[in-house]
């Protein structure tokens, strides 16, 4: 739920600019942020308060891969499938996070611990392939480092937090 402080916070942030409608992305970040992922409330939230149609909206969440329109893991990665990864082996390092993993593209773990994309452009085709976990960017990534990447985050997931 969209509370009215989340919606003050995105109204301050629209403020900021000429036209509203130029606060829809930082607005989709501060609604995705309150709720792990933008709810349909979210959207019509968003769009509420750039002064644009829910369907708008949408489009924007499906468009780019930093917004989630569904629930994720609690680590989402991205595995970059365009041309410049493809051609260095993408679809390999795919395959080996699946594997280790225990969890198909486009899909979320069971327990909740992963979410595996494949996304079109993380924008990095000079260090290809390229991968995300949440933010942080993991270049030229083949399949052994893909391994040994998967072997560290379940063993990460697995540590008790610490306090």
């Amino acid at each position: 739920m969209i509370s009215d402080a989340i919606k003050a916070k995105m109204l301050a942030v629209a403020e900021r600019y000429p036209e509203r409608r130029s606060a829809m992305l930082p607005a989709l970040h501060i609604a995705q942020e309150a709720e792990g992922y933008v709810t349909p409330e979210g959207m019509q939230a968003v769009a509420e308060v750039v002064g644009c149609k829910v369907d708008e909206v949408e489009s924007i969440v499906s468009f780019y891969s930093m917004y989630f329109a569904h629930p994720v893991g609690q680590r989402v990665v991205k595995v970059c499938t365009s041309l410049s990864c493809y051609l260095r082996g993408c679809d390999r390092v795919m395959a080996t996070l699946e594997h280790d993993l225990g969890v198909q593209r486009g899909h979320t773990r069971a327990d909740g611990a992963f979410t595996l994309l494949g996304v079109e452009c993380l924008a990095s085709c000079g260090t290809a392939p390229v991968l995300q976990l949440n933010d942080e960017f993991i270049e030229q990534v083949t399949p052994e480092r893909a391994a040994e990447l998967a072997r560290e985050w379940q063993t990460q997931t697995a540590a008790p937090p610490s306090a």
